[in-house]
């Protein structure tokens, strides 16, 4: 049996410019699957290339014989991943109220789901 999809599991589509103005004034509620966030926020900003980056630079920097600049950049590129992972709703609630791409984008994979209020 194939199961219609009905006007409970569809959700509205709302514009970008309208979330924008209307989430400061609790016009929308916003709901962010988290486990999908933190893939979606990592890909979208770059942070896996960046850590991958720090982490090298850091061992290089050691050893040519600055271990304090580059075990820094070591640890930088680790808290840089686990801040991403932990705070990736958040992170991806602020893109979506400036970049009208990720609204688009996180709507549409089911990252992000807005409903009015």
């Amino acid at each position: 049996m194939s199961r219609q999809p009905n006007a409970q599991d569809t959700v509205e589509y709302i514009p970008f410019e309208e979330f924008r103005t209307g989430l400061p004034h609790g016009r929308f509620r916003v709901i962010v699957n988290p486990k999908l966030a933190a893939p979606f926020v990592t890909h979208f900003t770059l942070a896996t290339q960046l850590a991958i980056a720090m982490i090298g630079s850091g061992i290089a920097a050691a050893l040519a014989g600055y271990p304090w600049i580059g075990g820094f950049l070591v640890v930088a590129g680790i808290l840089l991943r686990r801040v991403i992972k932990t705070q990736a709703p958040r992170i991806l609630l602020y893109l979506a109220t400036h970049v009208p791409s990720v609204y688009e984008k996180a709507t549409e994979h089911g990252v992000m789901e807005v409903r009015r209020a």
